[in-house]
Formats: structure tokens, C-alpha cells, sequence
């Protein structure tokens, strides 16, 4: 085994009980990896949305204060208190953050599978990977081709799982088309390519004119604008022509999965010409898998009776499919990754620009195309 440094930095969130989220970047011991493990060096970290949930807690950004150092900034947000209850199993705990990664392998254990990666470029799953250095197992660890870079690898885990696992779920529900909001965002993007290559259709919802020709770009064919006065209509025919009687909702909040529902009795209706008290017979399905718009879920049911509304995650899903499906899975991945899964970042910087205020301010409006990648390296 190479020698391994015995210090690594590491971004860490805060809830202090007084109400303040606290962000610093702080020293930690590094672990030797054992006999089926290694160590990575971590070049490429991406800024997803299930990592803001943790990183920010809640917290008002806009108030926030900074100060510190360049090198080892501090920044402290005031929080709600009417959103502390919801943070209660973190309060005074000092978090660590980043999902999944990507780096060079530059010590192992013992284990064939572990030597077998030294030297290698590998994407990582399981904070805390915005962190210079990660011991991870080698079932955490998925190894790329020659010539894939650590930020090409950055994002391997959660948006392509998610995007084949929509699809995946639509299979197994017994739905030939789906649904999906946030459209022009990575995960939206992997999908209707994913689409176009398994000949899925897919109805993509967007809320800007600019979003709708990112995906035109890429070959989408159905593209509905929620800021547009056609919308429901737009929608409603997308959904006859494709039969999408399942959607992925991002927003989770608000109005538009009523209105997604709505669209998809009416799409039902207009196909078998006819419709009673009850509705149409057709079975309709949205799933919640984010978090983007906050305010409350808005149902008027006005769609019959036959729906059903519920939450999606990435990780019961691979759980369902089990250990072989979800290796098949990754190794799409890993095959594709510069091309079906590409990632696109608007910025890459270091954990302390990452606490600076204009990126933060910046990525955690989450808007599409403002994806920040973190190099914990630099």
C-alpha cells in the first residue's frame, strides 16, 4: 500500500440550536483503507440538489454572513424558526456533505478487486466527498474507461440512476411513455437521451422558452411550457399522442402536479371519447422526487378516481431491482458516460470558493445551467 496522508479537508454543515447555519471547512483523520477498500484522491464533486438539502439546511442564504479566511472561510446564514422542528435530528451536529465523486485511486487494501484499482480513475458513491480525500469500499467504486477524466466522472451515481430508474419504473409499472418536469435541467437532459435511444416517448415540461430549445437540441419532440397560456392544452395532447399516464414531478410543490394529473384525465378522456362520474378507467401517476418548489402540494382531484400520487428515491429503487440490475445499470454508465450521461458545470471551484459568497449565492437559487462542480483538490 502507498503512503497516505494523515489529514484531509473537509467541508462540513452546521445547525447550532440558536437557530444559524454555520459553513467551514475543517481538518479530519484519514482512514487506511482495509482489505477491500481504497483510497481516493478526490478531483470532482458535484453540487446536486440532494446535497443542498444538507448543505443549507433551510437556511435564508440572502442574510447570510461571511468571515474567515480565503483559505478557511466561515459562513453563517440565519434559519427560520418555524423550519428548526424539521432540522431537529441534525441540531448542534456537525455534518459532513457530497453524494458522490470522482478521483484517482492512490492506495488500496489488500484485496485483489482493491489493487485491481490502483492508479485508477473511479466515481464514488457516500459522503463525504466534498473532501480531499475518500475511503470508500470497492462496491462503492466504479471504475472508468482510459482516457475518462475525474470531472467527466464527477456525476456518475445520482442523476444517471435516477433518469434509468424513471424509466425503469415505468416499465415495471406496466406504462409504455412518461412524464417529466424540470426538463432542460442534467438528470432531464440524460433522460430524453436515455429516451431517444430506447425509443421511449417522453413528454418533457419546462417553464422557460430557452429550456424548450435546450431539449428541441438534443432531439426532444415533445417540449410543454408551463409559462405559456397553451400549456394545458400542450400538455393534454402530448399525452395522447405518447399515452405518458406516468410522470417524475421535481417540483414537488405548488400546482403542477394537479395540473399534470388533470392533463392526463383529460388526455384518457379524449382517447376513449367518453367519460362518467367516476372518470376515466385509466390509471394515472405522478411521483414526488424533489424538492425545488417548497410551498405546499396543491390537489383539486379533479380526475376521477383512478390515481395515484407518491414519492420516488433513487435508493429504495436500486433496493427493488436488486444487485444485478443495478450493476447493469452502472456499467451503462460507465460505458456512456461521455456521451448519454454527460454532465455539463457552469463553474468548478475549490471548497472555500464554493463558500464564497457569489457562488453561493449562485448555485443555491438552482437554476438550470448554474451547476457548480467542487475540486476538492485545488
Amino acid at each position: 500500500m502507498s503512503e497516505i496522508p494523515e489529514i484531509s479537508r473537509q467541508l462540513r454543515s452546521l445547525v447550532k440550536s440558536s437557530g444559524e447555519l454555520v459553513l467551514s471547512i475543517q481538518d479530519s483523520k484519514v482512514a487506511p483503507p482495509r482489505a477491500n477498500e481504497v483510497l481516493l484522491k478526490v478531483e470532482a464533486s458535484p453540487i446536486n440538489p440532494s446535497d443542498l438539502a444538507l448543505l443549507l439546511g433551510y437556511s435564508d442564504i440572502s442574510k447570510a454572513e461571511y468571515s474567515g479566511t480565503e483559505s478557511d472561510p466561515i459562513v453563517t446564514a440565519p434559519i427560520n424558526p418555524k423550519l428548526m422542528p424539521a432540522l431537529a435530528a441534525r441540531i448542534n451536529k456537525s455534518m459532513t456533505v457530497g453524494n458522490e465523486g470522482a478521483g484517482l485511486v492512490i492506495a488500496t487494501g489488500e484485496s485483489d478487486e482493491a489493487q485491481a484499482l490502483m492508479g485508477k480513475t473511479v466515481a464514488g458513491l457516500g459522503a463525504p466527498m466534498y473532501n480531499q480525500y475518500r475511503t470508500l469500499k470497492v462496491h462503492q467504486c466504479l471504475e472508468m474507461h482510459p482516457g475518462v477524466s475525474s470531472k467527466q466522472a464527477a456525476a456518475c451515481f445520482v442523476n444517471p440512476l435516477t433518469a434509468m430508474g424513471m424509466v425503469e419504473t415505468m416499465r415495471l409499472e406496466g406504462f409504455s411513455a412518461l412524464a417529466h418536469t424540470a426538463a432542460a435541467s442534467n438528470l432531464g437532459q440524460m433522460l430524453q437521451k436515455i429516451c431517444l435511444i430506447d425509443n421511449v416517448p417522453l413528454v418533457n415540461i419546462v417553464r422557460k422558452p430557452e429550456q424548450e430549445q435546450i431539449l428541441r437540441a438534443i432531439g426532444a419532440t415533445y417540449v410543454c411550457d408551463s409559462s405559456k397560456d397553451t400549456f394545458p392544452m400542450d400538455i393534454q395532447n402530448a399525452i395522447v399522442d405518447t399515452k405518458a399516464y406516468v410522470a417524475f414531478d421535481a417540483t414537488g410543490g405548488g400546482r403542477l402536479t394537479n395540473d399534470i394529473l388533470a392533463a392526463m384525465e383529460r388526455a384518457a378522456n379524449a382517447v376513449a371519447g367518453a367519460s362518467d362520474h367516476y372518470g376515466s378507467t385509466q390509471h394515472k401517476q405522478v411521483y414526488i422526487y424533489g424538492g425545488l418548489e417548497r410551498s405546499d402540494t396543491m390537489l383539486k382531484r379533479n380526475y376521477g378516481f383512478q390515481w395515484g400520487l407518491g414519492g420516488w428515491l433513487l435508493t429504495p429503487f436500486l433496493q427493488k431491482v436488486g444487485r444485478e440490475r443495478t450493476a447493469e445499470l452502472r456499467q451503462r454508465v460507465a460505458n456512456e458516460v461521455t456521451t448519454t450521461f454527460k454532465s455539463n458545470f457552469s463553474q468548478e471551484v475549490s471548497m472555500a470558493g464554493a463558500l464564497a459568497a457569489e457562488a453561493l449565492n449562485a448555485y443555491s437559487k438552482q437554476s438550470t445551467g448554474q451547476k457548480y462542480l467542487i475540486n476538492p483538490s485545488l
